[in-house]
């Protein structure tokens, strides 16, 4: 064990009066429920059920004594596990005292260093004139209209809607897409396909063959050669809107309550606002913890780690069932991906424990209000009561993580309060 490690052992010791007593008993007790042959039940002698079912009789011996005197040492030793202690090199022997070795992890020991008055900068994000043009440009990408072109080929900023059959060379799985749409010179659109469908006309196949980049993100695809048999079905133009009183009336519910563009553009400036300081909020609040671990260096328990990363790999799952993608059908190296939230992972256990310590020394607490307060919100969202959001998360055991949170939240706001924040240019990537 060194000091940069969570890791604790202690070896343990209970006295054989402790376990002679414990083992009388449980014989005891399953001599009055054993079915023993030639004998009636509960007639068996005790000794006889010692021997018959001696490994059944160590084993309950083991569940009564160890957990008990365990907790007793923990206790004395002001040891709290955030994993449950491994049990290992046990020493059982019938007549003398039963030894054994615990292996677990704790939360580290360490000094709290400054965490007041954090100086921390924050990008601005606009939300000017640029800004409300921008986002009614892309509201007018998101309604356009797709209209079937007739009596020429396809051009560069058409969209062809085509049937692909490829043929990958050297044999193996070909690609079928009855209705793929391509948009002839586009960036994202391979440059095989941009060259052979221009001047494609609806009912005409074209022949091509193409070798896809090394570094090309489809696994199945990076590197390969197909030869590709694209029937165009049609061809279409992309018809925007013009931004006038008429677009808005034509977006509906899209425009937010606007019936003119003069309205529109009010209430998208409103948006970008609320947009801009809660960004801000969130930058800060993220800034706030990396200055806070950066500035503190300790130790952090493996197990909360190894947790921290199934609970991020469980979001990225989330995220695509609810965008309808099944994750199994992901070309992802699951294995991997956990992996890569390894650093993001030590980050955040370290910032929960620092919050947890400062919360502690300021005298955080979540008060009976603030919690009905958050149970009113949850029921608003959910459309659910207050009362019945309270009973299934106590039915749940999912209350104390709910204050945890809170209170985590109350420490972190503080903190923010007392921060000095500079608001700086946003940083082009």
């Amino acid at each position: 064990m060194t000091e940069a490690t969570c890791r604790r052992e202690i070896e343990l010791e209970i006295p054989a009066e402790n376990v002679q007593k414990t083992t009388e008993k449980i014989a005891r007790d399953l001599a009055r429920v054993a079915r023993i042959p030639g004998f009636r039940p509960g007639k068996a002698p005790v000794t006889l059920i010692r021997r018959r079912f001696a490994a059944e009789i160590k084993g309950e011996v083991l569940e009564s004594l160890v957990p008990e005197f365990l907790e007793q040492a923990l206790t004395e030793k002001k040891l709290s596990p955030v994993t449950r202690p491994e049990v290992d090199k046990v020493d059982f022997t019938e007549a003398g005292p039963l030894k054994f070795r615990a292996t677990f992890e704790v939360l580290p020991e360490f000094e709290l260093g400054d965490y007041k008055n954090l100086e921390i900068e924050v990008e601005d994000l606009a939300a000017g004139d640029t800004e409300v043009d921008k986002t009614l440009e892309e509201m007018r990408e998101r309604a356009a209209t797709y209209v079937p072109v007739e009596g020429r080929g396809a051009k560069d900023g058409d969209f062809v809607q085509v049937k692909i059959m490829g043929t990958p060379a050297g044999g193996g799985d070909p690609i079928r897409a009855d209705n793929v749409q391509c948009h002839i010179g586009a960036e994202e659109t391979l440059e095989a396909f941009n060259e052979n469908l221009r001047g494609a006309s609806p009912g005409e196949t074209r022949r091509f063959e193409t070798k896809y980049p090394d570094d090309y993100p489809d696994e199945k695809l990076k590197g390969k050669t197909y030869n590709y048999a694209v029937e165009v079905k049609a061809i279409k133009e992309k018809k925007l809107s013009e931004l006038n009183d008429d677009f808005v009336k034509e977006i509906g519910e899209g425009a937010g309550g606007a019936t003119t563009l003069e309205e529109l553009r009010g209430k998208i400036r409103e948006r970008l606002a609320a947009a801009r300081e809660e960004h801000q909020q969130s930058q800060a609040r993220e800034k706030i913890l990396d200055e806070l671990v950066k500035r503190h260096d300790f130790p952090v328990p493996e197990a909360l780690i190894e947790h921290q990363m199934d609970a991020r790999l469980e979001r990225m799952v989330r995220t695509l069932a609810a965008q309808g993608v099944d994750p199994r059908a992901v070309n992802v190296d699951w294995v991997a991906m956990r992996q890569r939230q390894r650093e993001r992972a030590e980050r955040d256990v370290k910032a929960e424990i620092l919050i947890d310590r400062i919360a502690t020394a300021e005298n955080v607490e979540v008060s009976d209000e603030e919690l009905e307060k958050e149970f009113a919100k949850l029921a608003e969202r959910s459309g659910e009561s207050a009362a019945v959001i309270r009973a299934r998360l106590t039915k749940e055991r999912a209350l104390d993580r709910m204050k945890s949170k809170l209170r985590s939240d109350k420490a972190i706001d503080s903190l923010h309060r007392t921060a000095r924040i500079q608001t700086i240019a946003k940083r082009e990537k």
